[in-house]
């Protein structure tokens, strides 16, 4: 009775222990007899001889590695970063990556790849500025660039990177309140430029409306003669004398002067 126990047991695990599973999002690939296939698995059920077979499955869905390191800056300080890049595996070069790295030393080692590759990519390209470059608008910059140094690197054998983001930054205490001291300070230099422009614009347009009425001044003084104020005074008082009320009139023949009559 014994025995037949275990001939069950056995034949439960040789049959459990000869089929793979491959998800949604993965790839696979059969060795037999340490030989690699280039053939590769795509999602699905796979029966296969567990003594001499063997199936090596990688995912190809993007990964979110993070990390915290230090990073030179150009004046030679320290900056503790936290940083995240997101890649995944190019399905077409899976044979070939498990060929230069090997089989399961790769599938425990991939990150690890990256994260090397990461930290000396990172570290030559902070050297090239400055810390407060790195809490500025240069961020995406650098971000760029690291992006740039690990395609190189790695995009040929079959990574691919989307992002590395750059998620905080902390500079030395003393430089974060120097660079808080000096966005300060170009914001109240930014204000008060703001104001003499406005001041600027107030003189213009007080001089353009001083200018306009000494224009006038002048046109109508030069259109002003004797003979034409004698003619305007004589119209005006004879519209004047269509009044009902009574006035009295005093001129020496020159230019009249009219009192109104209060009796």
């Amino acid at each position: 009775m014994f025995s037949k126990k275990m001939i069950l047991v056995c034949c439960l695990w040789m049959a459990v222990s000869a089929c793979k599973t491959i998800q949604q999002g993965n790839l696979g690939v059969e060795r037999k007899f340490g030989k690699q296939s280039q053939e590769l698995l795509e999602p699905g059920l796979y029966f296969y001889n567990p003594v001499w077979t063997d199936i090596l499955v990688l995912p190809l869905t993007t990964e979110n590695l993070e990390v915290s390191m230090s990073l030179p800056s150009k004046e030679g300080l320290n900056i503790e970063a936290e940083m995240s890049i997101l890649y995944r595996l190019k399905a077409e070069k899976v044979p070939s990556l498990l060929v230069e790295f090997g089989g399961h030393e790769f599938q425990q080692d991939e990150q690890r790849i990256v994260l090397n590759v990461l930290r000396s990519a990172a570290a030559d390209v902070s050297a090239n500025f400055l810390a407060k470059d790195m809490h500025s608008g240069k961020r995406s910059e650098i971000e760029e660039e690291i992006l740039k140094r690990m395609r190189e690197v790695l995009e040929e054998k079959g990574f691919m990177f989307s992002r590395v983001l750059l998620k905080s930054i902390k500079l030395p205490p003393g430089l974060y309140a120097s660079i808080e001291e000096k966005l300060r300070a170009e914001q109240d230099a930014q204000r008060m430029e703001y104001v003499l422009q406005q001041e600027r614009r107030e003189a213009e347009r007080r001089k353009v409306e001083a200018a306009g009425v000494r224009d006038s001044l002048t046109i109508l003084s030069q259109g002003l003669n004797k003979e034409i104020i004698q003619l305007r005074s004589i119209e005006a008082f004879k519209e004047l004398a269509k009044s009902p009320n009574a006035k009295v009139i005093i001129t020496d023949g020159k230019a009249p002067l009219m009192i109104p009559d209060t009796r």
